[in-house]
């Protein structure tokens, strides 16, 4: 009597998307009367060592073809709830035990062993999400052409001089593929580099280094008309394919910047070049209170009372923003941004201040070259803050 797998996740997943083991007992005993696969999931934060305990115990009945197919995302993306812009390597260990119970002929609940029969390896999850029509179990570094700088582009984009921002990078691996630092060149000028290592522990197995120039340990000068990229490196061993960064001119209007989660639980940013708007509303609730003197000796008012009086008033701000012209390219990532949970306006850059957003726009006609030749999009948001500080 055995248990064996079918089917077992990659190295690294992503939590939003189906994490599946696929188990099967190949003796026959799956025919028996009441025969279920069980798991006992264990899943942590902190360093590679399991607990030696289980988190959930999950049952799941033989399918036509006598396997138990278990799929962990929704158990595991249950945990990773922290916000993205305070925990900057949300990963989580996990590794699973299966093992099967039957009713015997006298109807007797019999189990394969106290323990597990097979235990899995150590597995990783980042909080993510992965895309049609990428296969089941896929393992994440695959997915971008940038591994292990974790965006999927594009492959060009712009900054200004003054702008903040960092890109999350993997580095919690070993061996050939675990970068040690991510070089910058500044095309027709000089080079820089960020120093990364890898570590065991979850919380630091993502290391956001310098994205754009003001940002602090940002290794190169830079100004208006400048260019630049920057490429994770093994030592003298390039990592994936390289970002480029033109450095803009001053614009007629004031840029918005903002940063979103994309798919892989780091962030992305774009400038919004062209005019934007602010819409400050309100919401209120009214009653009429009492006026007169009632309970006095002689019937009297206060002619400073209303006779409508606001008694709950709170607002509601809407931010409208519009892109410069862009290349085709951009419109993948403008998707990750309609869909993500996690969005800021980088307000005050000088002091990294944000106001967290909450996306308006459900619909985009995304533009094509061919069709329409110049590209912009027009994103309204609300912002995730009201006027009072009310807690």
């Amino acid at each position: 009597m055995a248990l064996v797998f079918n089917q077992l996740p990659p190295t690294m997943s992503l939590a939003q998307s189906p994490i599946a083991f696929s188990v099967f007992e190949n003796t026959g005993l799956y025919t028996g009367s009441e025969f279920q696969y069980n798991c006992q999931l264990d899943y942590w934060m902190g360093n590679e060592s399991a607990s030696g305990s289980y988190d959930y115990y999950l049952v799941k009945y033989p399918n036509i073809v006598g396997v138990g197919i278990f799929d962990l995302s929704r158990v595991l993306n249950s945990a990773l709830n922290q916000l993205s812009y305070d925990y900057s390597s949300s990963v989580l260990y996990y590794k699973a035990g299966f093992n099967y119970t039957y009713l015997n002929n006298v109807g007797v609940r019999i189990s394969g062993s106290n323990t597990p029969l097979i235990t899995s390896g150590i597995y990783k999850s980042l909080d993510g999400y992965s895309l049609f029509p990428e296969p089941i179990n896929q393992n994440v570094p695959s997915k971008s052409l940038y591994w292990p700088l974790m965006t999927d582009g594009p492959i060009s984009q712009s900054v200004l001089p003054t702008d903040i921002g960092s890109i999350g990078t993997y580095v919690g691996v070993t061996g050939a593929t675990q970068p040690t630092q991510v070089r910058y060149t500044k095309i027709g000028g000089g080079t820089g580099s960020y120093a990364v290592t890898s570590t065991t522990s979850s919380m630091g197995q993502i290391s956001r280094v310098p994205l754009a120039p003001s940002q602090s340990g940002f290794p190169l000068t830079v100004t208006d008309g400048d260019a630049y990229t920057i490429q994770a490196y093994s030592g003298s061993t390039a990592l994936g394919t390289p970002l480029y960064f033109d450095v803009q001119c001053a614009y007629k209007y004031t840029p918005v910047r903002i940063m979103w989660k994309n798919r892989y639980g780091q962030f992305d940013f774009q400038n919004f070049y062209k005019a934007h708007y602010n819409t400050f509303g309100t919401e209120q609730r009214t009653y009429q209170p009492q006026l007169g003197s009632w309970d006095s000796n002689t019937l009297s008012y206060n002619t400073a009372i209303n006779n409508s009086q606001r008694y709950i008033v709170n607002t509601n701000e809407q931010l409208d923003v519009n892109s410069d012209w862009l290349p085709e390219n951009f419109n993948e990532i403008y998707k990750q941004l309609l869909v993500s949970d996690e969005i800021y306006w980088i307000y005050d850059q000088a002091t990294s201040f944000v106001k967290p957003l909450a996306i308006v726009t459900n619909s985009v006609k995304f533009k094509t070259n061919v069709n329409e030749k110049l590209i912009q999009y027009t994103v309204s948001f609300s912002i995730g803050q009201t006027f009072k500080l009310i807690i």
